[in-house]
């Protein structure tokens, strides 16, 4: 059965309006942030304020039971993609503050990673939505207070880093930036594949 056309109880189109809501609630608190600096700052905040909507759009109008829908041969569900992108928004604006300890690698946190790419039990999409606003408002308000876009830190140790490597903060925001818009992509087919509705065209 079609996703869009299944009949909602009045409980599951609160929960898409509601997310509605929160996604313009953050796209504006994104441009505010944005008007409040200028220069390569600012174009850092209208970077990752554009791939935060792109992302986020792609749960439009959508119930809790249909964010958590598997629509590929992927794992992946919009609702998981979303808590991902917000956890790892999140990882790399600590990074930037507090170094490499902040991401140590170990068994818990592939452990816990895993289970981000999923809705859990009792989460809805308006909660994780709310969630990544939460976390987008805080990197911007570090954008535009860091000291200095240029301090630097060694990349935690990882299987996936090579040894010795550092990032500045501004390498590790653009990263931010990168990987929203990847899983913007992801979303899409997800998307569209659930109930044929296309960020563009």
């Amino acid at each position: 059965m079609n996703a869009s056309t299944t009949n909602q109880p009045d409980s599951t189109t609160a929960s898409a309006s509601m997310s509605a809501s929160v996604s313009a609630a953050s796209d504006a608190s994104s441009a505010a942030s944005a008007a409040s600096v200028t220069g390569e700052r600012a174009d850092l905040l209208a970077a990752l304020a554009q791939a935060r909507h792109f992302l986020r759009y792609t749960t439009r109008d959508l119930t809790d039971e249909q964010a958590a829908m598997r629509t590929t041969a992927s794992a992946l569900c919009l609702g998981g993609l979303i808590k991902h992108v917000a956890s790892s928004e999140k990882n790399w604006a600590q990074f930037i503050v507090e170094g490499p300890a902040s991401q140590e690698y170990s068994e818990e946190l592939v452990a816990a990673w895993s289970q981000e790419f999923r809705m859990q039990p009792g989460e809805t999409l308006a909660g994780v939505l709310d969630h990544y606003a939460e976390i987008a408002r805080r990197t911007d308000e570090l954008v535009a207070t860091l000291p200095d876009l240029d301090a630097s830190h060694p990349l935690p140790e990882a299987p996936w880093f090579a040894p010795g490597t550092r990032w500045s903060a501004r390498r590790a925001l653009l990263h931010i930036v990168a990987e929203t818009t990847q899983h913007a992509g992801h979303a899409d087919i997800i998307r569209e594949s659930l109930d044929g509705a296309k960020t563009m065209g």
